[in-house]
Order: C-alpha cells, then sequence, then structure tokens
C-alpha cells in the first residue's frame, strides 16, 4: 500500500456534522464537517489520552470532544480543553493527534495519507468530464455507488486496466467471447501518475435498454464497428475506463480505498452522455453493479491476494503491457520509500492486531513535539509506551 498520495476515501454529500470513522491503508480516521465553516476534517481516530475513539464523540462548535474524558481538539489536531484539569493548569503541547489535509474535488473528499508538504505532493488526478455535467447544462449525467471487495485494491487495480478479461469475466455484457482477441496498443502517459491503453474492441448484442436502440447501430455483429475503449490506472488507487459507444460515451472511475491488504472499499462515479434524463439512473447503476459482481467472483479468489514484487513470478503477455507498467512504477515508488513498511505499523497488547499509524505533515513541521507521535515502539511494554504517548510525568504537564 502506498502513501504521501491523496486519496478519495467518501462522498462529499456523506459527510456531516455528525463524526464518522473511516478506514485508508489500516488506519483509522475520524471525518466530519464543521458546522461554522463548512469545511471537512480528517483526523487519526485515537485520543491521545486513553485511546479511545474519537469518531464516537460529538462536535463542539469546529471542535471534536473525546466520548471518554471529554477532551477537545481543533481541527488541526491540537487539544485545547482538558475537562479534568483544575483552574490555570496547562494543556501539554503534546496533547494533539494527527490532522491529515483535505480537499472536495469531483464530488468526493479526498485525504492526503502522508507528512509530504505541499509542494513536494503529488497533484490531484484531472477528471475533465466534472467540467461538463448535465447539472451545470453540459454532456454527462453522473451515477455513484460503491462495492466491498474481499481482494486487494492492486489486484482490483489491474482487473480495472485489463482488457483480455472482458469477453470472458464479462461475456455478453460488453465482452465478445467470439472475438477475444486484444489489438497491441501503445501505453499512454499522460503525466508520470498515470498510465491508459486504448483500443478497438468487438462488442457483444446490446441488450435491456440499450438493445432497444440496437436496430439503430444494428444486431449483425460481424457488421457492427468496433468499440474504441479505454482503459488505465491513475495513483495511487483509481481506475478509469472510457467506452465510445455508438449511442454515446460512457466513463467510469473507480476510487479503490484500502481497508487492509485483502479488503478494498471501491467508490465509483459513472458518467454517460446518452439517456441523460434521471430516468435512466437505475438502469445505469444496476450495470455497473452488475459488472463489479462478475468481476469479484473472479478477483476475490485470485492466488497469491498480494501482486509479487519480482516481475518474473507471474507470467505476462503482449496484452498485459499495462499491467506491467503499473508494477514498475510501483517498483520505483518503493524504492523512494513510499510503501508501507513495518515502521508504519504498531502491534496491539493483543496479539495479532496491528494497525497503520501514517505520520501527518505536522509531523514534520514541528520536530520539537516528536515525543508526542510515539504511539508503541515494537517491544516496547504496552504502559511505557502509553507513558511515553502523553509525556505521562505528572509534573511536565502544565509545560
Amino acid at each position: 500500500m502506498l502513501k504521501n498520495f491523496w486519496y478519495a476515501v467518501e462522498f462529499s454529500d456523506k459527510v456531516t456534522t455528525k463524526p464518522e470513522r473511516i478506514t485508508v491503508l489500516g488506519q483509522y480516521l475520524v471525518i466530519y464537517r464543521t458546522p461554522r465553516q463548512g469545511r471537512v476534517v480528517a483526523l487519526s481516530d485515537l485520543c491521545v489520552h486513553r485511546g479511545a475513539a474519537l469518531s464516537g464523540g460529538w462536535l463542539n462548535d469546529d471542535k471534536i470532544v473525546c466520548p471518554y474524558h471529554g477532551w477537545e481538539y481543533e481541527p488541526d489536531g491540537a487539544c485545547v480543553k482538558i475537562p479534568a484539569n483544575l483552574p490555570g493548569r496547562g494543556i501539554p503541547k503534546k496533547a494533539r493527534v494527527d490532522s491529515y489535509p483535505v480537499q472536495e474535488k469531483y464530488g468526493f473528499v479526498w485525504v492526503f495519507m502522508g507528512d509530504l508538504p505541499e509542494e513536494e505532493r503529488p497533484p490531484m488526478p484531472v477528471w475533465p468530464e466534472f467540467d461538463d455535467l448535465v447539472e451545470n447544462g453540459g454532456r454527462f449525467r453522473t451515477v455513484t455507488g460503491e462495492f466491498l471487495w474481499k481482494a486487494n485494491y492492486e489486484r482490483i487495480l489491474e482487473n480495472g486496466c485489463d482488457i483480455a478479461h472482458a469477453p470472458f469475466v464479462h461475456a455478453g455484457r460488453f465482452g465478445n467471447p467470439d472475438m477475444p482477441q486484444v489489438p497491441d496498443y501503445e501505453v499512454e502517459h499522460p503525466d508520470e501518475w498515470s498510465a491508459f491503453a486504448t483500443v478497438d474492441l468487438h462488442p457483444p448484442k446490446p441488450s435491456g435498454l440499450w438493445g432497444k436502440f440496437g436496430r439503430l447501430i444494428g444486431n449483425d455483429l460481424k457488421k457492427r464497428p468496433p468499440v474504441t475503449t479505454s482503459a488505465g490506472w491513475m495513483l495511487p488507487n483509481l481506475i478509469k475506463l472510457h467506452v465510445r459507444l455508438p449511442i454515446g460515451d460512457m466513463i467510469i472511475y473507480d476510487t479503490n480505498i484500502p481497508i487492509d491488504e485483502t479488503t478494498t472499499l471501491v467508490k465509483w462515479v459513472a458518467l454517460r452522455t446518452f439517456f441523460t434524463g434521471k430516468w435512466a439512473n437505475r438502469d445505469a447503476i444496476n450495470r455497473t453493479m452488475r459488472i463489479f459482481y462478475e468481476d469479484a467472483a473472479v478477483v476475490d479468489k485470485v492466488r497469491p491476494e498480494l501482486l509479487p514484487f519480482d516481475l518474473g513470478a507471474e507470467l505476462h503477455i503482449k496484452s498485459d503491457i499495462i499491467a506491467v507498467e503499473y508494477r514498475r512504477r510501483r517498483q520505483e515508488l518503493a524504492d523512494k520509500g513510499w510503501l508501507l513498511n513495518e515502521e508504519d505499523f504498531i502491534t496491539g497488547d493483543v496479539p495479532r492486531r496491528t494497525a497503520t499509524v501514517i505520520g501527518s505533515p505536522a509531523r514534520r513541521e514541528n520536530t520539537e513535539l516528536s515525543r508526542a507521535w510515539v504511539h508503541k515502539a515494537r517491544g516496547e511494554h504496552p504502559t511505557v509506551a502509553a507513558a511515553r504517548l502523553t509525556g505521562a510525568d505528572p509534573e511536565e504537564e502544565d509545560k
């Protein structure tokens, strides 16, 4: 799993003033919308005091209140109130939690999971179709949804870019098993963070709502023109599929959110330039969900669960170039130190229970508070770790 990237973690309209827990890269976050400013906040879902989940708390103005002892945290993660303190007693500088950069774009909340300063962060991807939505007088109608996979997000990412699986996994839907050949293609790199493959594929006979228009586009598959299709990945976890149908364009964006190494929550948005009335939304949702169910029936059972780092560990052919490009780019980022490693995980006092702790930018910006970020060192007794976490010396807590 990759850190130091923007992750689209939730639909914007689902984030309210009620704190909610989400899981990204194995780390618990609490997200909420501040009532005064209306901006979205993402904090580590762990009170620095006794480890309670802040997502179980509530908001006091723009501050989140821990449900255990009432500690209050500002959106920047700093604790500003400890109810148990006597009057005049200060708040330890180390009383703070990680706060992660947040942006809202394309109808999603994006959280930067890493500690890079702003000028060093990879850019957010560009989804140009969102400047051309029906709601704003444009061409594209959107529908959204989500799907839970029991698979690693990188396996899902490669599946979404894999052109050769369509005639078999999606036979009769948008794959034609009688014409499964994949033309040679060149990988397109719009930037250093994405790659796409564009090919002409032979479609199956249209069905359902689309089938009613078969007489306009021709039901003789041998005479029907091929459908130009683009599929590709956008780091760290996004898929874009663009199908240029005779009746219009269909585009699907997936954000494959790694819950852990073998569980992935996909939130998707599908755009279309045909049947743009709301009456066709249900059909568009059902078609997209059927694709996910067909893919999951195969991908959830793929072994090994994780992508090998050795390219020679799995057999690749010409049609797999887009996946090979991803694996090579991932290796470059791993060499750069952007792959989660043992330093990003903590082990609890219950055996086999681990969690991710990804440092926020504040860890770099406030080096004098370095002790505040020690959750637990490997092999350290839990009570010792708790002492280090809070500063633990009562005589020092006013400093």
